[in-house]
């Protein structure tokens, strides 16, 4: 496991925040102004953030992400754009993420202009064909009930453990995260995980991500 977020950092000299934790940003989630909530989570250095606001439009969703990436730049750790990939090359972006239909569209030339690519995946073999494209990570879900999945059950440990076997680039587990079971994502393979709910909702972003961060398996 360890030799697994090992890799996570040599990856891309992006990913240097000595976290193992991606924030997934819903700004309906916020309580308070999002831009501000972020500034918080940025300053706490998650391994990055990822800005997954999908229901606006590619104008308004390059407007939001300039801002986010200056929060980002100023705080040193990654922004991660996702559903966009041409905004993404129009900003100079150096990473994407993108659900793995999408990401399998994609040219080598527009693949080639980002350094870091991830990719959602919901089996061994989505994983798979992700890597074989060259993703750089993959994150894989959903593995605990979650409310923002309601009625439709977890894959579990099980499947998760399946991922991480099946590829040999970093596996984020996403869904459902939290402190009382990050320590069974860490022993079933994944270098990390994504937290969305949690980070976009507490008032103290460093402390929840210390929390997540003490729940280490030794």
């Amino acid at each position: 496991m360890k030799t697994l977020r090992k890799k996570v950092f040599s990856l891309s000299s992006m990913i240097t925040c000595m976290s193992d934790i991606l924030c997934v940003t819903n700004r309906r989630l916020c309580s308070e102004d999002f831009l501000t909530q972020l500034g918080k989570i940025a300053e706490a250095r998650p391994a990055g953030i990822i800005l997954r606001e999908k229901d606006l439009s590619e104008e308004e969703y390059m407007e939001l992400a300039v801002k986010v990436m200056k929060l980002c730049t100023r705080a040193g750790v990654p922004c991660i754009l996702h559903s966009f990939p041409s905004a993404a090359r129009r900003l100079h972006a150096e990473a994407i993420h993108l659900p793995l239909d999408q990401f399998l569209t994609m040219d080598e030339g527009d693949k080639a202009s980002f350094r870091v690519i991830g990719v959602s995946c919901h089996s061994p073999e989505d994983a798979e064909t992700a890597e074989k494209h060259g993703a750089t990570y993959i994150t894989a879900g959903h593995i605990f009930d979650t409310d923002c999945k309601k009625g439709v059950p977890g894959r579990g440990l099980a499947f998760l453990e399946e991922v991480c076997r099946a590829v040999a680039i970093p596996v984020y587990a996403i869904g459902g995260i939290s402190p009382g079971n990050i320590d069974a994502v860490r022993a079933a393979g994944a270098a990390g995980a994504c937290v969305m709910s949690g980070l976009m909702q507490c008032e103290d972003p460093a402390s929840y991500l210390n929390l997540l961060q003490e729940k280490t398996t030794a």
